[in-house]
């Protein structure tokens, strides 16, 4: 838990989303509802940067039984959910219930917020109100993720920003050579200030925010929503040809020795 904290934003809602994504099939399974018993971080491994569990010695089909509502109270260590009985004499809904509520605690509290972009942060305090509260089920719940990946997709919870990239001078056709590095967090390299952005307009943002950065590019390499990573400069050193890249410089920055 610790390692995944120190990666990008980005890459710790790929994990939280393909739980969600599990524990709906598990909720919508041919089986019927599945519940995870022994539901810990443990369970689960990364395949090529995707959630799956390992073990299903403890998983199971049954709901608990019931007679009266008052049969169907949901314990954890912190909190207690009422739930109703079904007709069926069954308590609704609790295998589902269970794993969402195992999901917030144990992953999307320590995954969810930390670094999020500042639009995005009022949509996943709801997430984790309705999860944390049980709710949302997890119908609700995929739905919300969705949203969020939309909107963080489509550079929509970019508007209503101030435009900054007229603050920068777009040199086409030259890229840096050995530029001096500083570093950032949460960075997609551990050598300097690598981070995923929508556009130019939002890298401009993110530069004109720290007061080491005097350019970026727009790099070739890109992220699992398709989105560019931007590398963040404090100062490019030497200017060279190339046809398929733009760097992008602060008017501020003294550029005559450079060009």
């Amino acid at each position: 838990m610790i390692q995944l904290l120190q990666t990008p934003w980005e890459e710790r809602f790929k994990i939280c989303l393909g739980l969600v994504e599990l524990l709906f099939y598990l909720a919508h399974s041919p089986l019927g509802s599945i519940v995870l018993l022994d539901f810990q971080p443990r369970q689960f491994v990364m395949v090529d940067g995707n959630v799956k569990v390992t073990d299903m010695d403890d998983a199971s089909t049954e709901e608990l039984s019931c007679e009266k509502d008052n049969d169907c109270t949901l314990d954890f260590p912190t909190k207690s959910f009422p739930l109703q009985c079904s007709s069926a004499g069954k308590c609704e809904g609790i295998n589902e219930k269970r794993n969402l509520f195992n999901a917030y605690r144990y992953f999307f509290t320590y995954l969810l917020p930390h670094s999020a972009p500042p639009a995005l942060q009022p949509f996943l305090s709801d997430i984790l109100n309705a999860t944390g509260n049980l709710r949302y089920g997890i119908n609700e719940t995929l739905r919300a993720f969705e949203k969020v990946l939309h909107l963080y997709k489509s550079g929509l919870y970019l508007q209503k920003r101030p435009l900054l990239l007229k603050d920068y001078i777009s040199l086409q056709g030259f890229r840096t050579e050995e530029a001096e590095a500083y570093k950032c967090w949460p960075s997609y390299s551990h050598l300097g200030c690598l981070l995923s952005v929508h556009s130019p307009e939002e890298a401009a943002a993110i530069c004109s925010s720290q007061p080491q950065c005097q350019s970026f590019i727009i790099t070739q390499q890109r992220t699992w929503t398709g989105r560019p990573l931007a590398s963040f400069q404090s100062s490019p050193t030497v200017l060279i040809p190339d046809t398929t890249a733009v760097v992008y410089i602060k008017r501020s920055a003294s550029l005559g020795r450079r060009l």
